[in-house]
């Protein structure tokens, strides 16, 4: 396959995205959750936090990029509330409403919020579809979007356990600082992607052809 008929297919792809009704695009952003979910079982539980490292933060960026304006946060509400009424498919196959009020919970509305962002930004933006400003751009739906509630909630869920409030530094041990290295691979795993299955031109729903912002 030649590139120029590779930049058609990837063209003709999204369009075919766009285009699509609202039971399909349904069905696209259930099997998007359900992904999230087989990613989320890649679990490495880490001693001194109930946080453990998983693998479905980059099906939570990359469900935006696929899906685009709401729809991929669409999914990321999809693997929510199927997660909270009972299927097992939170990290470590666990499910139930007490998981969006454990230690966990915030980042789960992060991810909804962080897929919401992106999708915006990639259906709207051309420019945005090039590495660097999608790495970018990812790095604040990560570390901002996503962490920001995921690390309130874990602040009121030791709070409520052991009732004390734990330090900001505390936080960032539990919470942050041990996902940082593999976000950031992630991130650029989630950025090349991008780069390379987006088309470089408007395909629907864009607000500038000329600068592509």
């Amino acid at each position: 396959m030649n590139l120029e008929n590779y930049y058609r297919k990837r063209y003709m792809l999204f369009r075919w995205r766009n285009s699509q009704s609202f039971v399909n695009k349904s069905i696209m952003a259930f099997f998007m959750a359900c992904l999230t979910g087989l990613m989320a079982q890649i679990v490495i539980p880490l001693p001194w936090t109930p946080v453990p490292i998983t693998a479905q933060t980059f099906a939570v960026l990359i469900s935006g990029i696929l899906l685009g304006r709401y729809w991929g946060g669409f999914s990321q509400l999809l693997y929510v509330l199927l997660g909270i009424i009972g299927i097992p498919w939170f990290a470590g196959m666990k499910g139930g409403y007490s998981i969006l009020l454990g230690a966990s919970g915030g980042y789960l509305i992060g991810f909804i919020i962080a897929a919401l962002f992106l999708g915006h930004f990639v259906d709207k933006y051309v420019k945005s579809r090039n590495f660097i400003p999608m790495f970018g751009l990812m790095l604040f739906a990560n570390f901002i979007l996503i962490y920001v509630p995921g690390l309130l909630v874990l602040g009121f869920w030791v709070y409520t356990v052991k009732g004390v409030v734990p330090t900001i530094w505390e936080l960032l041990v539990m919470g942050l600082l041990p996902f940082i290295v593999g976000d950031i691979f992630k991130i650029m795993g989630a950025s090349a992607l991008t780069k390379a299955i987006t088309p470089k031109e408007p395909y629907g729903e864009e607000v500038d052809i000329k600068t592509g912002w």
